[in-house]
């Protein structure tokens, strides 16, 4: 039997080397890095506020800003499909140099549409359009904190009834009470634009105090009560155009059956449409705090109890948003403390007050959380350029119309034309990163009807991950902790 001969030294110093060893290092880094990149995880910097709250993007007037950092998992996608309510990465269809994050909301082979400031779905035409709900932990990231930075000595909440005091998010005292909810300035509760921002961050968003357009009804109120022994009923009641939803907590002088129930009222009177009751009796612990939440989203309306959902009730959509709070104790007194107020995204319809879109096989409908500064499916457009090549013959192509609005950047605007010397002259990117330089006087007349193309629709070849983690940043100047999974 042989026996092969030992290596010699000379052998071994051939092959393994000092460059060797790093020079094959450096190689497989790369390899992994790439791979990593391209296949697995990759970080991202949000540059806008279409996904706020749920991403930041924000930019401040003295050139700073809060620009969150994302892990983004490129992984699952080989596995399996996106799903819905996921916050996607994804090339821009009409500009495929470029990649964008959204949520994505409409699945392939559905027909979608915007009302009431709601989104509905349906999977064929023969059926009516439902609510598109989302389930709890991606509320708990869309639900926009009401912005309440106004001045000391002014208060959230004005008592309507009784001998009670109010603080800056408490309200209550001795005896029945009544109070309204008044820490966004009065009046409707309005989608403004600073809604969801922490305080920071909100302060120095300029300009300052921006107001929406849209009433919203889609409210959530949460806190904390304790009830006085005598108190019989405790009452968080929230209005919606003319209907008066009534979540009701029995007091400690309460039935030993009663239990907590959601009751919907016509007008202001005592006829009611509609009402559900908690399974099991329960009454409010004289004495003892209870953290409650309750809301009304996507025509559901929810009662919760130290994080349980104990009541809920079904309404029909309602066409008035207007909306306000209350809290109320009857037979006794009862204390409300640690209360905050969220409105719900109310989405706006798109371009050209479309509100339905029909959704092909291989498609997704993309939304921001931040309808008001979102460039999403709603608003996606091809603008379609032709122009003579100089030789008689016409040349053509379609990219992003992005048209100059006051305030933007200029040089962000496509196509953009700018006088010369020898007239005006015109840039175009079209769809695939390419920009195209000409004389504008070349450009063909055209149909204004026809020089633009709506483009909602993402195909899923142009998915390339879904955001994972927020892992920056970190500001304590800000009181901002970012580290956050993304839902």
């Amino acid at each position: 039997m042989s026996q092969a001969a030992p290596r010699t030294a000379a052998a071994r110093a051939r092959r393994s080397t000092p460059l060797r060893d790093n020079v094959e290092a450096l190689v497989v880094a790369i390899v992994m890095a790439v791979f990593l990149k391209y296949f697995v995880v990759e970080a991202y910097k949000i540059p806008t506020g279409s996904m706020q709250p749920t991403l930041m993007g924000q930019a401040f007037p003295d050139g700073s800003g809060v620009f969150d950092r994302i892990l983004v998992d490129k992984l699952s996608y080989h596995f399996r499909e996106p799903e819905r309510f996921e916050v996607t990465v994804f090339r821009y269809p009409l500009d495929r140099a470029r990649n964008y994050v959204k949520r994505l909301v409409g699945m392939p082979g559905e027909e979608l549409r915007i009302a009431y400031g709601d989104v509905f779905v349906r999977e064929a035409e023969d059926r009516p359009f439902r609510p598109l709900r989302r389930p709890r932990g991606v509320q708990a990231e869309t639900w926009k904190w009401l912005d309440t930075t106004f001045p000391a000595g002014v208060t959230q909440w004005r008592v309507e009834s009784g001998a009670w005091s109010a603080g800056e998010d408490a309200v209550g005292g001795e005896g029945p009470g009544k109070a309204l909810f008044a820490g966004h300035g009065g009046g409707a509760i309005m989608d403004r634009y600073l809604d969801g921002y922490p305080r920071a961050i909100a302060e120095r968003v300029s300009p300052r105090g921006e107001h929406g357009t849209n009433a919203v009804g889609d409210l959530r109120l949460v806190g904390r009560v304790r009830a006085e022994a005598g108190a019989l009923r405790v009452s968080l009641e929230l209005v919606e155009g003319e209907r008066h939803y009534r979540f009701e907590l029995p007091g400690p002088a309460a039935a030993d059956d009663a239990r907590p129930r959601i009751a919907v009222v016509a007008g202001a009177g005592t006829t009611e449409a509609s009402a559900e009751a908690a399974r099991e009796p329960w009454r409010l612990p004289a004495g003892r705090w209870v953290e409650f939440g309750v809301q009304n989203l996507d025509d559901l309306l929810e009662l919760d109890l130290d994080g349980d959902v104990v009541a809920a009730l079904e309404v029909a959509p309602a066409p008035l948003q207007t909306a306000s709070l209350r809290v109320i104790s009857e037979g006794g007194g009862a204390r409300f403390e640690d209360l905050r107020v969220a409105r719900d995204i109310y989405y706006t319809p798109g371009r050209r007050g479309r509100d339905t879109w029909t959704i092909p096989p291989g498609h997704y409908f993309m939304l921001g959380d931040n309808t008001q500064d979102s460039s999403d499916s709603r608003e996606w457009t091809f603008w379609n350029m032709a122009w003579s090549d100089g030789d008689g013959g016409l040349e053509q192509a379609r990219g992003n119309w992005h048209p100059y609005q006051r305030g933007s950047n200029p040089l962000e605007a496509n196509p953009l034309r700018e006088p010369t010397l020898e007239g005006r002259t015109t840039w175009f990117t079209d769809e695939w990163g390419e920009t195209h330089l000409f004389a504008s006087d070349l450009e063909q007349p055209r149909d204004p009807e026809t020089a633009s193309s709506e483009a909602p629709l993402v195909p899923r070849e142009l998915i390339t991950g879904r955001a994972l983690l927020v892992f920056w940043p970190l500001s304590p100047g800000l009181r901002l902790w970012r580290l956050t999974w993304v839902r």
